[in-house]
């Protein structure tokens, strides 16, 4: 009997801490999917027609505007540089001035080269009237727009986690949660804030799905979906 109530304290133990939150998450998606069925009033797949939700992924920019943005994102980079530098010299630090020019250098290369790749790129084209059959006809693709918005979010989550005071709570409370309470950390608030993050960035990440199929599906996430999405937060570092 003894081992009988430890054996069933433990287990409520557990299913207080563990239990509601996963209850909660798998509640709420089935209820937001009853939403969208009664909202809709549509079964199966839903063509999607708007134009700004499908450039997500079928944009594609032209050469002369893949050079422009290859070039800001460079000129960009240089000014942080420079600012850097400014920086240190005003503190009285040691800067070798070969360093930033070499991070200068990588980053304008891996700029212009994405660039000049992707408008060497092709891909098949509606031929003009009158061409003979054996012509197979291309189009150059361009800087996909696809590829910017992946820079921009990497940039400015990079620099929201290792250049600002919320991001080095986040760390805390990642590290040791009750040291974060201890050191003044309002960790409740730090955690709906990361939840918040990663929900918006789902929720562009299905926008961009959504438009490389033009269509969407209630059913979409079964196969290897949902265990690529968590084995790519474990590789990341995200604890179990």
């Amino acid at each position: 009997a003894v081992v009988a109530v430890i054996g069933t304290a433990q287990g409520t133990i557990v299913a207080k801490v563990g239990v509601p939150s996963f209850v909660v998450t798998l509640a709420g998606l089935l209820i937001w999917q009853g939403v969208i069925l009664k909202i809709l009033e549509l079964r199966g797949v839903i063509i999607i027609e708007t134009d700004w939700i499908n450039d997500a992924a079928t944009y594609y920019f032209s050469a002369n505007a893949g050079w422009l943005i290859a070039a800001i994102i460079t000129g960009l980079y240089a000014l942080v540089e420079l600012g850097g530098a400014i920086g240190q010299r005003r503190a009285g630090l040691s800067l070798s001035p070969w360093i930033p020019i070499a991070k200068l250098v990588g980053v304008a290369v891996a700029c212009f080269g994405t660039v000049a790749i992707c408008n060497h790129a092709t891909r098949p084209a509606a031929c003009a009237p009158g061409t003979p059959l054996t012509v197979s006809c291309t189009q150059p693709i361009g800087l996909p727009l696809a590829a910017l918005l992946m820079l921009v979010f990497l940039v400015g989550l990079t620099f929201l986690a290792k250049r600002t005071t919320f991001g080095r709570h986040v760390y805390a409370v990642g590290g040791n949660a009750e040291a974060a309470r201890r050191s003044g950390i309002n960790v409740a608030r730090i955690r709906i804030l990361v939840f918040m993050i990663s929900g918006i960035m789902a929720g562009v990440g299905g926008i961009v799905l959504a438009a490389r199929l033009q269509s969407v599906n209630l059913n979409v996430g079964g196969g290897t979906l949902l265990l690529d999405s968590i084995s790519a937060a474990v590789i990341g570092g995200v604890s179990l």
